[in-house]
């Protein structure tokens, strides 16, 4: 049986990331309807002395469809990027926030529709300006301005568009696309501060 769409994601986060170790995303979701949680991707996290609980919602039309739209896809992939950030961080006991968590999936969707499996091809200028668009302009907010989730999805947006340009502009237009792996994988060990200061510094 080919491996679902949350198992590929995770392999790919996994392969470009350089994450050693991590419980299968799989074991982990819980398909939802429309009319629960919104019906959208949802994280739940419990901390107790015993350790981190994670179980995550996501869309059953996710999970049983093939050509997904675009929206869909893409909490697919927020949902199993988030996912893969508490487990990792939780494996080498590390604290981690709500806004890193949200700026982390949106760089995520950024390297996986431009660079990685769901790119459907090798790196295109063209199409990579269109899908940063997309990403990062072309946005719908469920929560508005001056709300704590309003501002933090905004801030996170932000970022990781400014982010995703500075990786195109220094490192794939120009074909270093190893050295822009290991550009990734620092923003991804950074902590939230850190990961702040790289993302402005672009």
């Amino acid at each position: 049986m080919a491996p679902s769409l949350p198992a590929r994601i995770q392999a790919a986060l996994e392969g470009t990331y350089g994450i050693p170790e991590a419980p299968s995303v799989e074991d982990f979701i819980r398909p939802i309807d429309a009319s629960e949680d919104e019906g959208r991707e949802v994280l739940f996290v419990r901390e107790d002395e015993d350790g981190v609980s994670l179980l995550l919602h996501l869309p059953r039309a996710a999970l049983e469809s093939k050509n997904l739209p675009f929206d869909l896809l893409c909490q697919v992939v927020e949902g199993v990027s988030h996912f893969l950030c508490l487990a990792e961080r939780a494996r080498r006991e590390l604290p981690v926030t709500q806004l890193e968590l949200e700026l982390q999936a949106e760089v995520d969707k950024y390297v996986l529709f431009v660079h990685g499996p769901l790119a459907a091809r090798r790196f295109d200028p063209d199409r990579a300006a269109r899908i940063r668009a997309r990403l990062f302009e072309a946005v719908e907010y469920l929560h508005p301005p001056g709300t704590e989730r309003g501002d933090r999805y905004r801030l996170a947006n932000d970022l990781a568009a400014r982010f995703a340009g500075r990786l195109e502009e220094t490192f794939a237009r120009r074909g270093h696309f190893d050295r822009m792996r290991r550009a990734l994988r620092s923003f991804y060990a950074a902590g939230q501060s850190d990961k702040i200061t790289l993302a402005r510094a672009a």
